[in-house]
């Protein structure tokens, strides 16, 4: 039955374990994330402090005892770099799972963006020369359809970027790309998508590793 809204609110019917589970793990900083620039197609290294980060996102990862996981990750070398550091090992590298094409705004913070463009974020407003949102949500519902086919036998760890990861988390709940907004999602965070009575639900989200070293 469809609400006033048009949302069914009958439980899905996805085939999987009701123990299944999905973590989607945000590559390391790099000096651009840190700096608020756009980061997509450039390949940008991890900074010594990412890579700190990705080793102990590993530790944290490893205490969820997850089923025989499939290790997906983007083709970029900074997320590959992660699942390195994190003792993951890339099954696959998927160009499905790689960050929002930002076109003319690649390497642009926010605010360089907003000098022309008042109150654009990627959520709101179009990237010239980039994806569309109607894009990333076809390719986000691409990659969830391969990983419930996946989680009827093995768990999943995504390993890839912020936006993307976000709009995982936003279609995974059946919201629109837009709402990826809502997440949060900081370098080397985690997130763990499952089910509960049959629902998809965010068991826990943007969970930060361990602070190496005390800092």
């Amino acid at each position: 039955m469809l609400d006033d809204h048009g949302r069914d609110h009958r439980p899905p019917t996805d085939p999987v374990r009701p123990d299944a589970r999905v973590v989607l793990l945000r590559h390391g900083e790099t000096d651009w994330a840190r700096t608020g620039r756009h980061t997509s197609v450039t390949d940008v290294p991890l900074t010594p402090l990412g890579e700190d980060r990705a080793r102990a996102a590993g530790a944290r990862l490893a205490s969820l005892d997850l089923r025989h996981p499939l290790v997906v990750a983007s083709p970029r070398t900074r997320a590959l770099r992660t699942a390195e550091l994190a003792g993951l090992t890339v099954e696959r590298r998927w160009d499905a799972v790689r960050e929002w094409d930002y076109g003319d705004y690649e390497g642009l913070t926010t605010a360089e963006i907003r000098r022309t463009v008042p109150h654009w974020t990627v959520w709101t407003h179009p990237c010239p020369g980039g994806e569309t949102t109607d894009a990333v949500s076809a390719r986000a519902d691409l990659v969830l359809s391969v990983v419930l086919a996946t989680l009827v036998d093995r768990d999943v760890v995504v390993v890839g970027h912020g936006h993307f990861s976000r709009v995982l988390v936003a279609r995974w709940i059946g919201e629109p790309v837009t709402e990826g907004r809502r997440f949060a999602l900081g370098p080397a965070g985690s997130s763990v998508l499952g089910f509960e009575h049959g629902y998809r639900q965010v068991i826990a989200h943007n969970v930060p590793p361990a602070d190496p070293g005390g800092r």
